[in-house]
């Protein structure tokens, strides 16, 4: 499962240059929405393949939206987004991060007001029926309309909100400050990306941080990193925290899931240091579970299947 990153900033804070530091793409059509796919650095990839004798490796990714602006109808684009990294200028002699976060907290705010009140004219239209449980919806809507109209982010809400709102102000926010002491410099990040990583690293003072602050999203968003390994790959892929190895064997292949017959496990942590797969089996580190056996975060799965 490809975890999906929207990106806000006001004019100027250096989103388009955040999204082309993690992806690499520069450019893209004016006043469209650019996607792009990110990796996710994992030290744990390399050593793991080492030992399967594996070709290649391939991290896990995430997919990265950068929406044209902050108007409700551009958010909504983001409703279907895991989480939103929003990007704050510690740069210019007006410079306030801490600022230019509240107002970015603002938009979110105004945008689901907006959508919930279409939801609300929706729903009193169809309640016209007189159906009982529509004009519970009603009823609902407007208590919500109520918390946000008050400039209430819907995170706060102490109700149950309908789970159609898909609420930007319920998802997991991490600010990335550009600029200023302990910031990131998103201009010079853009221009590394279109280098290879070992000619990027000489150029910058310190190490990027990039890393730290997706490894913070995936906690944030409740994800965790399994692998699979073998002579052609070893691969990293993401799961949510308590799926289990059938959840596991579907984001591989749909008939992996389906003709799921048990899972060798081995963390890895165990495998490096055991060095093969047979001395990690001869110690009594590798088990076999069945098809609810709840992941955990860096375990190597070996998913046998028949279909």
């Amino acid at each position: 499962m490809a975890l999906q990153v929207g990106l806000v900033g006001l004019p100027g804070a250096g989103k388009t240059s955040l999204f082309a530091a993690l992806t690499g793409i520069t450019g893209g059509a004016y006043g469209k929405a650019h996607v792009g796919i990110a990796p996710i650095p994992d030290d744990r990839l390399e050593p793991i393949a080492a030992i399967e004798g594996s070709a290649k490796t391939t991290p896990a990714t995430i997919e990265v939206v950068d929406p044209p602006g902050l108007s409700a109808a551009v958010l909504g684009e983001l409703r279907k987004a895991d989480a939103l990294i929003a990007v704050t200028r510690n740069f210019g002699p007006d410079a306030d991060p801490a600022r230019d976060l509240e107002a970015l907290t603002f938009e979110l705010v105004v945008a689901d007001l907006e959508h919930v009140e279409r939801r609300l004219d929706r729903v009193r239209t169809l309640a016209k029926s007189g159906d009982p449980n529509l004009h519970r919806q009603v009823a609902e809507l407007e208590r919500v309309a109520v918390h946000a109209e008050a400039g209430n982010p819907l995170s706060s809400y102490p109700g149950t909100l309908p789970p159609e709102l898909e609420p930007l102000t319920t998802k997991a926010l991490i600010e990335i400050v550009n600029g200023g002491e302990g910031g990131f410099d998103l201009k010079l990040e853009a221009e590394l990306a279109e280098l290879a990583p070992e000619e990027a690293s000489a150029f910058r003072e310190g190490p990027v941080s990039f890393d730290t602050v997706l490894s913070g999203l995936f906690e944030q968003v409740g994800l965790l990193t399994f692998f699979t390994g073998g002579e052609k790959e070893t691969r990293a892929w993401t799961l949510r925290r308590g799926q289990t190895a059938l959840d596991a064997a579907a984001a591989i292949h749909t008939d992996m899931a389906r003709g799921f017959i048990r899972c060798e496990v081995i963390g890895w942590r165990d495998f490096v240091e055991a060095g093969s797969r047979a001395e990690a089996a001869r110690r009594g580190q590798q088990r076999l579970e069945g098809k609810d056996y709840v992941v955990a975060d860096g375990d190597i799965l070996n998913i046998r299947f028949n279909v």
